[in-house]
């Protein structure tokens, strides 16, 4: 268990991150906090890991909780950051384009809100069910994929329609 939680110490200095740190289901060593106790179980209840780091003030984190044991999910975290290294390394993309899917939000970020199911139809919020079925017609034919609309924005009017209609009598 210690050889794989040294390879994500080993990975993550060769990365040149700010500041990092590993946590686990398991008790950690107060003198190299990253490192489990060598007599820590294997198999708690929770055998996840995760890697956390931050480069350049944002926070990136790799967790894993696949695998029965921590050894084994610790191992995961340090192949990929081997793997996503690797790519740099070879050309492929640089480190950061690499890690934005691991690069946690900031705090104060917005965030995106679903519109309303009556915005989405361009309804009032309390419209008969006729004015629903209307509207939404007219904005399936508009977003349906056989007409060249798109996929997720079909989706989102028919999930609208269903749910306007869910909360309102035929008149």
């Amino acid at each position: 268990m210690q050889v794989a939680f040294a390879n994500i110490a080993t990975e993550l200095k060769r990365m040149d991150v700010d500041e990092w740190r590993v946590e686990s289901g398991t008790d950690h060593r107060s003198d190299e906090p990253h490192l489990p106790y060598a007599n820590a179980p294997n198999e708690p209840d929770d055998p996840g890991v995760v890697a956390r780091w931050t480069v350049d003030g944002d926070q990136f984190a790799a967790p894993c909780d696949r695998w029965n044991t921590i050894r084994d999910n610790a191992q995961a975290v340090a192949k990929y950051l081997n793997a996503k290294r690797a790519l740099d390394r070879y050309g492929v993309a640089t480190v950061d384009s690499e890690f934005a899917t691991a690069r946690l939000p900031a705090g104060d970020e917005p965030t995106a809100a679903a519109a309303p199911a009556h915005v989405v139809l361009g309804v009032p919020p309390n419209a008969s069910a006729s004015t629903v079925r209307r509207a939404a017609r007219q904005k399936k034919a508009e977003t349906h994929p056989d007409n060249g609309g798109d996929v997720s924005e079909f989706k989102r009017v028919t999930k609208a329609e269903k749910t306007l209609l869910s909360g309102v009598t035929d008149e």
